[in-house]
């Protein structure tokens, strides 16, 4: 599968990876939306922790292309599994507006 990837990033704030194509997303057997995602419906996915209080996994101190573009091969390629198994196997954090 191919993959079109929008990352919109501002110096100083965090980036915002939105899966753009194909859309929508394929969703596993018997799912109603995406895993490990703010928002199934703009396909905007989670890739690190980023809590206040906790050791963040990302900051504006960090290299995108070291951090946020493997994240992204990485979010696909356990994307991939959930859509046969339907189970998501790249573990991660969720809580807030993050849809399961």
């Amino acid at each position: 599968m191919t993959y079109t990837i929008k990352l919109v990033y501002r110096l100083g704030s965090s980036p915002k990876v939105y899966v753009v194509s194909p859309k929508p997303l394929a969703l596993a057997t018997g799912k109603t939306s995406l895993p490990h995602v703010y928002d199934t419906a703009e396909q905007q996915i989670c890739l690190y922790y980023n809590d206040e209080g906790k050791e963040k996994e990302w900051s504006p101190d960090k290299i995108i292309a070291n951090t946020i573009v493997p994240w992204i091969a990485e979010w696909l390629y356990f994307y991939e599994i959930w859509l046969y198994t339907g189970e998501w196997t790249g573990g991660g954090i969720h809580g807030g507006k993050i849809e399961n």
